[in-house]
């Protein structure tokens, strides 16, 4: 098979898969790297791998803010002290619409215990923000992170090689990553796992 032949093959296949997923339309560059020189190449997809880092082995604090899709300011300011989710999303991709109610479940869930949920929308503006919160029935604000800004993907490109949207990270108290799952959620039990864990190394405190 010529180059040229097998180049055109590869680029169909390519438009395939992306249709498909809905989210992939590169597996050359990571978010990290694409993030970095501000560019909107697009996204790879994950395969919903997850990885935890010990308490001793975690980076430092991430610091992160920007503007919701209800003109509120939202950020690390407001989380720090709490463990919290972060889910990287956007409207148009299936694997976040397919995860949205498990997110929604562990809210529910883990809200009354001080958990904090925070959203990155990665591409859309405000009116498809709340469509979307609206139909999942999503309670929890996004940071609306897309071209042009990036402040909160590059700040957490800077500890974490995201390479997928959905991506949904874990934070400790101080806000450190603790977990990361690179793609969609195998479930709500995935997450309710997840948050459990860094629940539970906090000290218990009581009568002394």
């Amino acid at each position: 098979m010529s180059a040229r032949r097998f180049g055109a093959v590869t680029a169909a296949v390519a438009a395939l898969a992306l249709g498909l997923a809905g989210c992939s339309t590169s597996e050359a560059d990571s978010l990290s790297s694409q993030w970095q020189d501000g560019g909107d190449k697009g996204y790879v997809a994950g395969d919903g791998s997850s990885a935890s880092f010990p308490v001793g082995d975690r980076g430092e604090p991430v610091e992160f803010s920007g503007e919701t899709e209800f003109g509120n300011t939202l950020g690390s300011a407001d989380t720090l002290g709490s463990v919290t989710v972060v889910n990287f999303w956007y409207a148009g991709c299936a694997p976040c619409r397919i995860e949205a109610p498990d997110l929604v479940e562990s809210y529910n869930e883990f809200e009354p215990q001080g958990v904090k949920f925070v959203g990155v929308n990665t591409r859309d503006q405000a009116a498809q923000a709340k469509q979307f919160g609206v139909e999942f029935g999503i309670e929890y604000e996004s940071i609306l992170d897309n071209p042009g800004g990036r402040t909160a993907q590059r700040a957490f490109a800077g500890q974490i090689p995201l390479n997928a949207v959905p991506t949904t990270l874990i934070l400790d108290t101080e806000g450190r990553v603790a977990h990361t799952v690179v793609g969609q959620l195998a479930g709500a039990s995935q997450l309710r796992t997840l948050i459990t864990e860094t629940l539970e190394e906090q000290p218990v405190t009581g009568n002394k």
